[in-house]
């Protein structure tokens, strides 16, 4: 017998200063009902209210470290949720340390886990109470490199299809190992291998977006055969990812400094995806200048 789902209910949590209440107000313009610092324990009870009013719902809860017992806890009071029929998924909000240190200090909002005043110290000891969390996650948000205007329009085109499709979206990012790995990749691929315009007199100020950068990349013999290669897998994971309920896939293309072979593999990437993924695609260059 099918288990009636009363509602879809999103946990939303991560480091202080990632940005958790402006991924929160966004949910909430999506027609999320949008609840923030809500005690884990208190999540089933307030479901099961929920439940007996009846109707499908939306749920966004926000939840972090200002809760001692959710990193113990949140693992049986999130099962007590999913068995009370509501379809649960965990979205963790990330950013770098620096990022963190450098938004506390233009807020001068002091840090909870830091009561003597030693921020760093805090974000680190946040960070390890909130890592089971992060690795249990269905999806990362970075906001390392993101305003808030901008990670409010990420939220919104990533949530937004959620009642209208079930189909799982898919982005291409390119980024550069020099700038650090992107933590929201569900698949990284290094193409360094590939010959690099850098080198070549003309093509250095120019990107991956650039016709002639492109040319050069996809040129290279070695190009097509990995493409290809790389295709063919995506074609055999895709629907596995799917099959399993994956919402959101993240393919991180990386090279040096993300601004040439990286940028032009992605756009290739997705240009073929294009024509034969029938959901929802994305793409984004994290790195170029």
């Amino acid at each position: 017998m099918l288990k009636t789902c009363h509602g879809r209910l999103l946990i939303v949590t991560g480091l202080s200063g990632s940005g958790k209440s402006t991924v929160l107000k966004a949910l909430e313009d999506l027609g999320y009902l949008a609840i923030d610092n809500l005690p884990v324990d208190l999540l089933p009870k307030f479901l099961a209210l929920r439940k007996e009013s009846g109707g499908f719902i939306r749920l966004a809860v926000g939840m972090d470290a200002r809760e001692p017992e959710l990193a113990g806890q949140f693992e049986n009071r999130f099962r007590e949720a999913r068995d009370l029929g509501y379809e649960l998924s965990l979205l963790f909000i990330d950013a770098a340390e620096d990022v963190l240190v450098k938004r506390f200090s233009e807020t001068r909002r002091p840090h909870h886990l830091a009561p003597r005043g030693d921020l760093v110290a805090g974000i680190r000891a946040e960070r390890e109470h909130l890592l089971p969390l992060r690795e249990a996650a269905d999806q990362v948000i970075d906001t390392s490199s993101l305003k808030a205007g901008a990670l409010r329009e990420l939220v919104m085109e990533r949530f937004s299809q959620e009642g209208a499709s079930r189909s799982m979206s898919v982005e291409i990012l390119s980024f550069g190992f020099k700038n650090g790995l992107p933590p929201e990749a569900d698949l990284m691929v290094d193409v360094r291998f590939l010959p690099n315009p850098f080198y070549i007199d003309g093509l250095r100020a120019l990107d991956g977006r650039d016709r002639a950068v492109r040319d050069y990349v996809m040129g290279a013999p070695e190009t097509g055969g990995f493409l290809g290669r790389f295709l063919e897998m995506l074609a055999y994971l895709l629907p596995l990812y799917q099959k399993e309920g994956k919402s959101y896939l993240t393919i991180a293309v990386g090279c040096t400094g993300g601004q040439h072979r990286s940028v032009a593999v992605a756009e290739a990437l997705n240009d073929a995806l294009g024509r034969v993924f029938g959901g929802p695609l994305n793409l984004r260059h994290r790195d170029i200048v």
